[in-house]
């Protein structure tokens, strides 16, 4: 099935591992040209050289620096983009309660104004040239919140209300924007977290693993290859007549409608 993809010019925040790694091979695997980001540059080397059709860039959502450099960057190396995807590493965990108003304004302008700043630079021209597509990367917490997790909750949430307001916007240019919601996908952190829950109780990692699987209908974690292929779909020709929405791919771990 041809997507439609092949020359379109896509930036992938957060692409070094995980999530936007697989969104950022399986674009290129199309013939998209990829803008892969890391913190560190070394790390977004070392990503790209692994997906043919690729380059590194340095992003730090929280450095106002390094996204006025990696806008000029692709600006340079570019000139447009067609797809921008917005991913980016969670906040620290804890109870919503204790969380102070710093924490809230850091945290808020890391995770959502500066990556609106980067759309919002590329979004005039996809409007111009009648085809864009945006899509952000969130969590399963926008439709059932994550205990411990109340800044993630609450802030990709907001993303949620800007994605639709935008979609709306944008429609009659061509331009989609729409939310994916990642239930248990098999990632480095999923294994990160299975390991830290197993020390905490006092139990074998794959006990702790076949407990997180039993509350998923399909009985498993997700794939990052099944993520990646929802994720570009959204993203492509075919997916022309959907915008404003919350995909989940989450193999039915979230209960509610």
């Amino acid at each position: 099935m041809d997507l439609g993809l092949k020359g379109k010019r896509a930036l992938v925040m957060g692409s070094t591992r995980g999530m936007g790694q697989g969104i950022a091979a399986r674009l290129a695997a199309e013939g998209t040209e990829v803008a892969v980001c890391g913190r560190e540059l070394p790390d977004a080397q070392e990503s790209a050289a692994g997906i043919s059709g690729s380059r590194a860039y340095a992003l730090d959502l929280s450095d106002q620096n390094s996204i006025n450099a990696l806008i000029e960057a692709l600006k340079a190396d570019f000139g447009d983009l067609d797809i921008i995807v917005c991913n980016g590493g969670g906040p620290p965990p804890g109870s919503i309660a204790d969380v102070t108003a710093e924490t809230w304004a850091t945290q808020f302008q890391t995770m959502f104004i500066n990556q609106l700043t980067i759309v919002n630079t590329f979004l005039p021209s996809m409007r111009e040239r009648g085809w864009g597509r945006i899509l952000v990367v969130s969590s399963s917490g926008i439709v059932q919140p994550i205990p411990n997790l109340g800044i993630s909750n609450v802030i990709r949430a907001s993303q949620v209300g800007w994605a639709k307001t935008l979609s709306s916007e944008v429609a009659p240019d061509g331009v989609t924007v729409n939310t994916v919601a990642p239930g248990r996908i098999h990632t480095d952190r999923v294994n990160q977290i299975d390991a830290a829950a197993a020390a905490k109780q006092g139990k074998p990692v794959d006990d702790i693993a076949r407990a997180s699987h039993a509350t998923i209908p399909m009985g498993r974690y997700g794939s990052v290859a099944e993520f990646a292929d929802t994720a570009v779909y959204l993203l492509s020709d075919n997916a022309s007549y959907i915008t404003g929405s919350v995909i989940k791919v989450d193999g039915g771990m979230i209960r509610g409608v």
